[in-house]
């Protein structure tokens, strides 16, 4: 529900949580699993790096040597699309999609400028934050579903007039980056999340450029989070872990953006930093939404020229306003896809389970039926 704040206000604070969302090893709900997967990974690679790249090769077919790109799993690509029809049967039980929640898909983009039109393939932006928001507009709730950046899956490359070019299998995260940088990009990740989902439909996206996220921050006086990840202070000497700061202008972006490269999978304690700040994020615009009906508006505004979307701005308001006053969003509204990490020798790689992310989904989009 409280996330619901975020996917409406993305343009306000998408921008921020999007930044970096995109850990997930199992169903993470809780942060010590997702601690002691990275833990054991990272020193399994420091005691013998080279033996687990090796392994990874030959696990996806690959000879030493070989210059080929690493590919998915092959079991991605013979999924049936069991989510793409509203009504269906699972494990024997019968379900509807729910009609009242929708779903929108929010990117958080590492453009570094306004949203401008590219006709250059392959460099219109990656969708470093990603986030499927369940808006339910009966109950006035959200919950957040947030998919790893590097989980691996077919995408689309788009030419500049938006037809079909080629695909590819690689990381969800550059499905944006084969587009136009505008409409085409985030229909390629619209295209690419469904597929990943098993045919599962979205309704509708937006996407906005991370580097609005100081902006949004001091607009909304500062946000107050709690450092949850260690070493954080080689970024900023204020990010200790357990210490509680307020941010305040580029500290913000620092905040959501910032993750050790000399280890794996260090996306995971990203999302961490991300879910941190979502939540302080949308506290901060309650509390001042309180004495300032105009302030959502206005932030929205500010963000106009840094954001994509196929919503209205009345649709997008109206998911704000009726969020505004939900309450705080509590860590059970935020959920992962599941799925399993993999060392390569270009990059890390994240499978989804589909098994273990089907009833996620229908717990979130449909409801159970006679």
């Amino acid at each position: 529900m409280k996330k619901k704040i975020y996917s409406a206000l993305i343009g306000i604070g998408l921008v921020s949580l999007t930044l970096g969302i995109w850990g997930g090893v199992t169903m993470y709900k809780n942060r010590q699993a997702t601690e002691l997967i990275i833990q054991a990974r990272n020193e399994e690679r420091q005691k013998a790096e080279a033996e687990s790249q090796t392994a990874a090769e030959e696990e996806i077919g690959i000879a030493p040597g070989q210059k080929e790109e690493l590919t998915a799993d092959p079991r991605d690509l013979n999924l049936v699309p069991i989510l793409a029809q509203d009504q269906l049967t699972y494990k024997g039980k019968n379900y509807r999609r729910n009609q009242y929640v929708k779903a929108i898909l929010c990117m958080g983009v590492d453009r570094s400028d306004t949203m401008t039109e590219t006709k250059e393939l392959g460099l219109a932006g990656q969708s470093d934050g990603i986030f499927l928001i369940a808006q339910d507009t009966a109950r006035h709730t959200l919950k957040i579903l947030m998919i790893p950046r590097d989980t691996m899956t077919e995408i689309p490359i788009t030419n500049k007039e938006r037809t079909l070019h080629d695909t590819k299998i690689t990381q969800l995260t550059m499905a944006y980056a084969y587009g136009d940088g505008r409409e085409g990009s985030c229909e390629n990740m619209v295209e690419s999340v469904q597929k990943l989902l098993c045919g599962f439909t979205i309704d509708q996206y937006m996407a906005v450029d991370t580097t609005v996220v100081a902006q949004l921050n001091d607009a909304v006086g500062g946000v107050t989070v709690t450092v949850p990840t260690e070493g954080m202070e080689k970024k900023d000497p204020a990010f200790v872990k357990g210490n509680q700061v307020t941010l305040h202008g580029k500290q913000a972006e620092a905040f959501v953006r910032y993750r050790d490269t000399d280890y794996h999978f260090t996306a995971l304690y990203r999302m961490d930093q991300q879910q941190q700040y979502i939540k302080g994020f949308f506290e901060a615009v309650q509390k001042h939404s309180a004495k300032d009906s105009g302030l959502v508006v206005r932030l929205f505004d500010r963000v106009q020229e840094y954001m994509v979307t196929n919503m209205a701005k009345d649709q997008y308001l109206k998911v704000a306003m009726d969020v505004v006053g939900s309450g705080k969003l509590s860590d059970e509204d935020f959920y992962t896809v599941p799925g399993e990490g993999v060392v390569t020798p270009r990059y890390d790689e994240f499978y989804a389970d589909k098994e273990a992310l089907t009833p996620i989904l229908l717990e979130l989009f449909y409801r159970e039926i006679e």
